[in-house]
């Protein structure tokens, strides 16, 4: 099958990697596949923010901001159409954004059957964190889109509710989570060599990857740890950097716990699986309601005892007391029981990480069958 793939993404994170592994799976199942994408994508480093887009959005007011992105599609769809006219593909698979309507148009003008992979609700998203100032414009947008498409592919069940009720029909919604790669994330990852070289040999040693945002409540760790009888024998590890850092490390600072908080900062992708190995626990500590958090597959590939919040898209993957531990979100003293119950007990953190592994395979939670549910509803 020959796959067009389209998408607006120019930074250099989680998102990528969604954006690499996909087309990469895609391939590996034998289907030709043409990205057309912002030429800065192709070339940028890991953690890459996307650079002029990212300046230009500090700089102008929303509204304004909020049309030039509108009017991105103007350009976006001649270089679209122009893939879609030399490749002659036989299907269109777009990664959704907001204001993004040339996967709409070329279907329209075309017939090409449209696949569409929705990460998240952007309208109702930016307009609760990031300001959205033409929220009518978003709504339409983003509606038309999802109506538009001959499949949608929300990453969890609840996120498919809000596709639901844009008025997108069932039979065109299936919910596909993030995953892993295997050959990224293998079985049973030795993290000792690591572990010696950050000084961490003989600790306790709970972890967190990803963008540092203050709402993942990372304090809140600090807090626990500072609380528990053994705190000369754990480490915080936090592999990551963002606005929410200074707050951890501030936090660690009025405990006097600077030794036992490690903050290294952004680390290449292809270290990341090496770092996580050095975890004994692996947390995660809050998540939007909607969201497939792509650490939480990592955390599980590689066997580590999780700890995540008792939320309903969380349970769509985890198991409380089978694969993982859940604390309930909003009470800071459960939060803290749960992680003092894992850093008292080998086993159990022993047997809910291999239980996490196992879960990848039995449920299908890889890029390579992502790729398969996708192009077989074509």
């Amino acid at each position: 099958m020959k796959v067009l793939y389209h998408h607006r993404t120019a930074s250099k994170d989680g998102q990528d990697v969604h954006i690499e592994e996909m087309i990469a799976a895609m391939r590996r199942r034998g289907h030709e596949v043409l990205v057309v994408a912002p030429k800065a994508a192709a070339s940028a480093a890991f953690g890459h923010d996307g650079g002029l887009v990212s300046w230009v959005k500090r700089l102008l007011p929303g509204a304004l901001y909020e049309l030039l992105e509108f009017a991105y599609s103007l350009y976006a769809y001649p270089r679209l159409k122009k893939g879609f006219d030399a490749f002659h593909p036989d299907v269109l698979y777009e990664r959704y954004n907001l204001f993004f309507l040339p996967g709409l148009w070329l279907k329209k003008r075309t017939g090409v059957p449209y696949l569409l992979e929705i990460n998240s609700p952007l309208a109702h998203e930016r307009g609760r964190h990031g300001g959205l100032t033409l929220t009518a414009l978003a709504n339409w947008s983003e509606g038309a889109v999802w109506r538009g498409a001959d499949m949608t592919f929300p990453v969890t069940a609840v996120l498919a509710d809000f596709v639901r009720r844009a008025g997108v029909a069932e039979t065109k919604i299936t919910v596909v989570p993030n995953g892993i790669n295997r050959s990224r994330f293998p079985v049973g990852p030795d993290g000792a060599a690591l572990r010696a070289e950050l000084g961490l040999a003989g600790k306790i040693v709970l972890g967190f990857v990803g963008f540092i945002r203050e709402w993942h409540r990372l304090p809140q760790v600090v807090d626990a740890m500072a609380a528990m009888e053994n705190c000369d024998q754990l480490r915080f590890l936090i592999i990551g950097d963002g606005p929410g850092r200074a707050e951890v490390e501030e936090r660690a600072r009025q405990f006097g716990m600077a030794d036992k908080v490690i903050c290294l900062g952004l680390v290449e992708r292809d270290r990341v699986a090496a770092h996580i190995a050095a975890f004994d626990i692996a947390l995660h500590p809050q998540v939007e309601p909607y969201a497939s958090p792509l650490k939480l597959f990592e955390y599980m590939g590689l066997g580590r005892a999780i700890l995540a919040p008792d939320q309903a898209n969380i349970r769509e993957i985890l198991v409380d007391g089978e694969n993982a531990l859940l604390f309930r979100g909003d009470d800071a003293e459960h939060f803290k029981s749960q992680i003092t119950r894992l850093c008292g007990d080998a086993e159990l953190r022993r047997r809910l990480g291999e239980a996490a592994s196992r879960s990848i395979e039995a449920k299908g939670y890889t890029w390579d069958d992502n790729a398969r549910r996708v192009l077989a509803t074509v």
